[in-house]
């Protein structure tokens, strides 16, 4: 019997089909991907696993276990997780003391999705450290999924946060130098493993579900109004429950154009592992472009049996990991530039 879901599949591929006889050059992964999707809860799972970018990722997943080892939702545990990187003044790329924009002020900007799909959002967000919780407080109290600007400041105020001065003086200080040139470039390898980018975290708690959250204060000396990746579900996060998860981190406005996080969690839908989805997200962005100098994303994801895999442009992304066999360790992730 054909089931609905075999139905969608089995669409889905023969529309793959037309559009290659159709001449459109669609990219293929290594191997050939199965229609079918195994059931979850016939192979064996390791459980709870958490990961997340960069090595601001280690205390953020010390922050996020306990929640997972005693129980807790994935989603609960991703909140808490990057809350430690968006009140951290040393992690010059996320919430408080993250870069400011060319005029001087700290935008920030973030998402949460759970294991139920529902997702929430928040975009050029000023003078509020945890963007992360009012993207949340979206996701559980609106109908919405994406506030921006003063109209997600004046929620995350109505709803009791602080506002705060997001601006340290290290900041200030940087940006004062930075002003004297005012070169801008989007981006370039970072001086010090502390100078990195968004954190973008995956959750898989001991019920099996999924949950990831992302949050970043954005490209340092942006242009004023500019936003990211980091808002916007499908581009730097993605959840399916059935499947597994996928987070970005990097040049933004490339994981928007290729959707990338939606990319990984459907070729994982269709068969591949999470190391081989994630080498395709970065392949289709390599095949845009002649110098990959100038470009650096890198893909986390995370699938329901707690198979991680983790792939870059440049040799030197690093991914958090945790999990029940080996604690919490530092990762070197494969790259595309180290083949």
């Amino acid at each position: 019997m054909t089931t609905r879901r075999d139905f969608l599949i089995g669409s889905g591929l023969t529309a793959l089909g037309v559009g290659r006889a159709l001449g459109q050059a669609w990219p293929e992964i290594d191997r050939p991907l199965p229609a079918e999707i195994i059931h979850p809860d016939a192979l064996p799972e390791r459980r709870p696993v958490v990961v997340s970018t960069w090595s601001h990722g280690m205390p953020a997943n010390d922050a996020a276990w306990p929640i997972l080892t005693a129980g807790g939702r994935a989603v609960d545990a991703v909140e808490q997780g990057v809350r430690v990187s968006e009140a951290d003044p040393a992690v010059t790329s996320v919430g408080y003391g993250g870069r400011p924009d060319r005029e001087g002020h700290v935008t920030l900007d973030a998402c949460i999705m759970d294991e139920t799909g529902n997702a929430g959002a928040v975009a050029f967000l000023q003078d509020i450290m945890h963007p992360v919780s009012v993207a949340r407080q979206v996701m559980e109290e609106t109908p919405h999924v994406l506030l921006v600007g003063e109209g997600a400041r004046r929620f995350a105020l109505d709803r009791g946060a602080k506002q705060e001065n997001l601006l340290t003086e290290n900041s200030r200080a940087a940006w004062q130098e930075w002003l004297e040139t005012a070169q801008y470039d989007p981006w370039s390898p970072p001086a010090s493993p502390m100078n990195h980018d968004t954190i973008s975290m995956l959750a898989l708690d001991a019920a099996g579900n999924l949950s990831g959250a992302c949050t970043t204060s954005g490209l340092a000396y942006k242009m004023h109004g500019r936003v990211g990746d980091s808002p916007i579900i499908g581009a730097a996060l993605f959840v399916d429950n059935e499947v597994g998860a996928a987070c970005a981190t990097g040049v933004g406005e490339e994981v928007m154009k290729t959707l990338g996080s939606f990319l990984i969690v459907e070729l994982m839908r269709q068969g591949a592992s999470p190391q081989e989805a994630c080498q395709e997200g970065i392949r289709r962005i390599v095949r845009r472009h002649h110098r990959l100098d100038d470009v650096q994303v890198g893909y986390l994801a995370l699938d329901r049996r707690g198979r991680v895999g983790a792939y870059d442009i440049q040799p030197w992304f690093q991914y958090a990991l945790t999990d029940p066999q080996a604690g919490t360790r530092l990762v070197d992730a494969d790259c595309h530039l180290g083949q």
